[in-house]
């Protein structure tokens, strides 16, 4: 018999009748001799409930006792899905984090996976048992609950599947599978039969949501195949899983877009060496992931601007920590937080010539000016004034073909 994780969502479990449902997906796949390990998410909306709760008490709560409050969320949706499969006469059993264990280090909200025991699942899977687990949280070595971060449930989905060497792991959404951009903008957009881990690490870490990108690292690092599929259809979703399996006809296969990010300028640089590495030193120490970077050249040879862009929730931390950094000299600094960035991605973009000529053009013939550039060899990113986004991705889209 086959391991299998089938991973769902909180849209997937959000009301009792779709845990009924999900149930019955389970018995099926159950039924045709494979061993089920479901990771389930929070009921929709239950986390942001939660997290309403602890607001009301207080803005800075307890991060080890916000863990212990957001972890409940997924216990709840454990106990009813193990519910609703007795039900159905399918033996299961809801295992806890602290009972598995999920092994985790870092720190809470944000801890990070390191080990899970296999013994007690294993033992339940060899006896007919479909094990239940909660996603998103784990253990720590001071037997403290842990949460893994938004998205987390499926993080614990593709560990699970790499323990347990499981055959593949599925990823139960809303959505039929991954689309050449988001079909609620788009329209025509059209569904992904398969993709590469590569192109789905970019698309996710681009701002698609359809899974977490520390998730899609762990299933490339380890080659586990993943499906992303719809609860609530029974078409085939869209396939995981390394470059060498596809056959790229396009030289683009998906357009996305993120509006989290802003843009910053800090004018009149010193120009000289170091001064970058100073700039960005303390920002890196603080946790201010900054993406794009753009150095002008210097006219005078003793100041030139630098621009480069961290997410929007992270402006006035960064104008803060430079303000503060006495390692740099400068004029002024500015920002600019109605900015969107809009990506092309495809792993045949590396063999295709003139890629981003036809982005450049496309956004030109729009009257769309760029703002920032960053490249690598199957994604292209520019920022762009938000209220552009719309017009820029319709025009990519039907520019490389995928209309």
């Amino acid at each position: 018999m086959v391991k299998k994780v089938l991973k769902f969502g909180g849209t997937s479990v959000g009301t009792i009748e779709r845990i009924q449902h999900v149930a019955s997906i389970i018995k099926k796949e159950h039924s045709e001799k494979s061993k089920i390990i479901a990771v389930v998410s929070a009921m929709s909306g239950k986390t942001n409930e939660l997290l309403k709760l602890s607001n009301e008490i207080a803005e800075d709560f307890n991060k080890r006792e916000l863990d212990v409050l957001l972890s409940s969320g997924e216990q709840v949706t454990c106990a009813l899905l193990s519910g609703a499969l007795t039900r159905l006469n399918i033996k299961s059993k809801s295992f806890m984090n602290w009972q598995i264990p999920i092994l985790t280090e870092g720190d809470h909200s944000n801890a990070r996976i390191i080990n899970i025991h296999v013994e007690k699942i294993n033992d339940y899977l060899n006896n007919n048992g479909v094990a239940i687990v909660p996603g998103f949280q784990g253990i720590s070595k001071n037997g403290d609950i842990t949460t893994i971060g938004r998205g987390g449930s499926d993080a614990t989905a593709v560990a699970i599947a790499k323990i347990f060497n499981a055959e593949c792991c599925e990823i139960y959404t809303d959505v039929d599978g991954v689309f050449s951009t988001d079909p609620n903008k788009i329209p025509v957009a059209k569904k992904i039969d398969k993709i590469s881990y590569d192109e789905m690490l970019e698309l996710s870490s681009l701002g698609a949501k359809v899974m977490q990108s520390s998730a899609v690292q762990t299933a490339m690092m380890y080659d586990i195949p993943l499906e992303v599929k719809s609860t609530f259809t029974e078409r085939k979703g869209t396939k995981i899983f390394s470059q060498e399996n596809i056959d790229y006809t396009k030289s683009v296969t998906g357009v996305a877009y993120s509006k989290d990010d802003a843009k910053i300028t800090v004018k009149e640089v010193e120009d000289k060496p170091g001064v970058a590495a100073n700039m960005f030193e303390p920002l890196s120490k603080a946790q201010v992931n900054v993406d794009m970077v753009i150095q002008n050249i210097s006219s005078d040879q003793k100041t030139t601007d630098i621009t480069f862009t961290v997410k929007r929730d992270d402006v006035s931390k960064t104008k803060e920590i430079l303000k503060k950094n006495n390692k740099i000299k400068y004029n002024e600094i500015i920002h600019n937080d109605k900015v969107a960035k809009v990506s092309i991605v495809g792993a045949g973009m590396v063999s295709t010539p003139g890629v981003t000529y036809r982005m450049f053009r496309a956004l030109s013939d729009e009257n769309i000016n760029i703002l920032a550039i960053s490249t690598s060899e199957i994604k292209l990113s520019v920022i762009i004034n938000e209220n552009n986004i719309l017009k820029a991705i319709k025009k990519l889209h039907t520019i490389f073909d995928l209309d």
